[in-house]
């Protein structure tokens, strides 16, 4: 079976606006997360999410496009054009209808659908503007990407929140697997503003602790804090990024899975133990090759606990090392677990495990090797990366190198 090797990585973050700035950020343990500057967030229980703030991003998009599309298609537009270059991939080179396009993503088009709302409120409808119809849909960003680049093969997204971002990967693997020579594909999410903001209340998950920490697995978990942005990946059939002589990828997807939680009520447990093994099995990966586990890290207590179980479960108390970057920069919903598979794919190649900025005191009963403080410097030949999202998608992927 053809395998799918990724070959270029493009982050836009608030740890960086390029994979190499978010890498170095992880490394230091610099966080990206301030207090909310894009609107006046002080009337909200919620004041502090990871922001993208380097002017040079808002730069980088066609000034054509700008107006048409909301602000999450646009970081996605910057990230790609960054992959594509770091795989060295011409687009123009490619047979047109072998290339495709696959993309997560949760909130859609926020900002601009409140600002267009805006408008008709104040103005009327006279001043909602035509790209109304379509920026603010989920496969706003697929198409967009699709359209600047000239790929014409298949087009999808996939909203399953923070699962979303690992679920694109399984479904690009199939796409190389029926011919696809490229894919195109990761995740962004922006809802940074008050309307997208006040959709994510109601879940409850949201720390409102006003000190901007994010301590998933800590006796003081309150919560998650929101974040903006996410990671665009070149994904390639081994074979095609061989014979167009790029012999150095990240890193391969050896295994995924996906389920769902059962109801609320259910006497059923969550279904994350059975994703993570399931994952493996498609990997053909015993639990002693893991070298790291990239941890949904939800940072309710409730949820930590369950994750902690699972993860137990399958490798043993303190059996594998566990970390979550995600707390540099908030959860980043569909463009969350797209930018935990770029961490890996970079701690693969350089053989380093990041350390979980923020957590200073890890929960014992988790009974977790939660790598803390520092960087561990061990080789990593398999990474396994972890999400849930919000109702109960819960999703797992084994990615190895190459």
């Amino acid at each position: 079976m053809a395998d799918l090797v990724f070959t270029g990585i493009g982050v836009v973050a608030p740890t960086g606006s390029t994979a190499e700035e978010h890498w170095a950020s992880v490394l230091k343990g610099q966080s990206g997360i301030t207090r909310i500057s894009r609107f006046d967030a002080s009337g909200y229980p919620v004041r502090y999410a990871g922001q993208v703030v380097d002017p040079r991003v808002a730069q980088a998009v066609p000034g054509r496009l700008a107006p048409q599309t909301d602000r999450w298609t646009h970081l996605a537009l910057v990230a790609a054009d960054e992959a594509l270059r770091d795989a060295d991939v011409d687009p123009k080179a490619v047979p047109e209808y072998e290339m495709a396009v696959v993309t997560s993503s949760s909130s859609g088009g926020t900002e601009f659908g409140q600002r267009e709302i805006e408008r008709l409120w104040r103005d009327g409808p006279d001043h909602v503007g035509a790209y109304q119809s379509i920026a603010w849909f989920y496969a706003a960003t697929t198409g967009q990407l699709s359209i600047r680049h000239g790929m014409r093969g298949p087009c999808a997204v996939l909203a399953a929140e923070q699962a979303g971002g690992l679920d694109v990967l399984d479904h690009a693997r199939r796409l190389t697997r029926s011919g696809c020579r490229l894919v195109l594909t990761g995740g962004t999410d922006a809802s940074l503003s008050p309307y997208g903001l006040v959709a994510q209340l109601p879940t409850g998950l949201l720390s409102t602790v006003d000190d901007g920490a994010y301590r998933p697995f800590d006796v003081a978990a309150s919560g998650h804090l929101p974040g903006e942005g996410g990671a665009i990946l070149v994904a390639e059939e081994a074979s095609a990024a061989r014979d167009r002589g790029h012999d150095r990828p990240y890193g391969v997807l050896r295994g995924h899975a996906a389920g769902f939680d059962p109801p609320p009520g259910s006497n059923r447990p969550p279904v994350l133990e059975r994703v993570l093994r399931a994952a493996l099995s498609d990997a053909g990966v015993w639990p002693s090759e893991v070298d790291v586990v990239f941890a949904d890290a939800q940072g309710t207590p409730a949820a930590d606990l369950a994750e902690a179980r699972a993860i137990g479960a399958v490798f043993g108390a303190h059996g594998v090392p566990v970390t979550a970057p995600k707390t540099l920069t908030g959860r980043l919903y569909g463009g969350g677990a797209a930018l935990d598979v770029a961490t890996a794919l970079m701690s693969l190649r350089y053989g380093v495990v990041p350390h979980t900025a923020g957590v200073e005191r890890p929960v014992p009963a988790y009974d977790l090797d939660l790598v803390l403080d520092r960087p561990r410097e061990r080789p990593v030949r398999t990474a396994v990366v972890l999400a849930r999202g919000y109702g109960g998608f819960t999703s797992a992927v084994v990615l190895g190198a190459a």
